[in-house]
């Protein structure tokens, strides 16, 4: 996991350079591009597609990459350039929802531990946190997918739930930092209780670590959902999803490898986009580092 600190963030009400310095970012730069390729493609996909994904073409089928299909059609002769373009729009949506749900209860769990440091408070959240980290995150979510069915809606809830205590620690390790500010202290003496510094002074300076920890988690929910659906938990037929277009093609990858090519591309370029934009992101915020972007 990316080594995250509150004490990298940018001086407050510096003249910080951020657009300059994030251009000079290769990664940064690529990691966007890429990012950007396909969620642009997931956005697309709304509008317009190609061919329609769930219409049926026997006579076309596992036909390789032509100008009539550019990545080729499937075993069921589905177009498999429109099924990237909708499974981008699947797994995208799963990630982001699921980052949604690890930020709306991780971060103010983080923020209550580090306000209630060293209480029974902060232990019960701390322990309960080790118990889900104790724990694979995609055993939990078969686990729970497998419990109450698999779908996409399940497959986001099982994501979400281990995303909460990876905001949550990172939150906290943060917060505690910040409590010895003496800005924080004047706060205290000024009669500001452990909630209003919270939102009003911790939360703001480790919203920086959140959005880097956020594309990180955002790639490993597209590794996740990729993984759920290659064994049938996550988003079921006829939406096309990237990990079950590879289950689909893994007994044909001899004679149609581009059954298999494309999609794991897809994969592959998207959650390497959005780590490189991870890192560059770390790189932008973290003065130690700013001389190597």
């Amino acid at each position: 996991m990316t080594d995250l600190r509150a004490d990298s963030l940018p001086p407050q009400g510096a003249p910080v350079r951020l657009w300059g310095r994030a251009l000079r970012s290769r990664n940064l730069v690529v990691g966007a591009l890429l990012t950007l390729v396909f969620v642009l493609a997931a956005v697309l996909s709304f509008l317009w597609t190609p061919y329609e994904v769930t219409g049926l073409d026997i006579a076309n089928k596992i036909k390789p990459p032509s100008w009539r299909n550019p990545l080729g059609t499937d075993h069921f002769g589905r177009d498999i350039l429109s099924m990237i373009m909708v499974g981008a729009r699947v797994s995208i949506a799963v990630a982001v929802v699921a980052v949604g749900i690890g930020m709306i209860f991780g971060v103010p769990l983080g923020l209550l531990a580090a306000a209630r440091k060293g209480s029974l408070l902060d232990e019960v959240i701390m322990r309960a946190n080790d118990l889900v980290f104790a724990f694979p995150s995609l055993v939990i979510a078969i686990l729970i997918t497998a419990t109450f069915g698999p779908s996409a809606v399940n497959a986001i809830i099982a994501i979400g739930i281990f995303n909460i205590p990876v905001f949550a620690r990172l939150t906290r390790s943060g917060a505690l930092t910040l409590w010895q500010r003496d800005y924080i202290l004047a706060a205290r003496v000024a009669g500001k209780g452990a909630a209003r510094i919270s939102v009003e002074h911790i939360l703001p300076n480790v919203t920086n670590l959140l959005i880097v920890q956020g594309t990180i988690q955002f790639s490993l929910g597209i590794l996740a959902e990729a993984g759920l659906s290659y064994v049938g938990l996550g988003a079921q037929p006829p939406t096309p999803s990237w990990g079950r277009m590879l289950a689909e093609s893994q007994t044909m990858i001899s004679f149609a490898p581009h059954m298999a090519l494309f999609p794991g591309l897809a994969i592959l370029l998207t959650v390497l986009g959005l780590n490189l934009m991870g890192d560059g992101l770390r790189d932008l915020f973290d003065p130690k580092l700013r001389g190597r972007t």
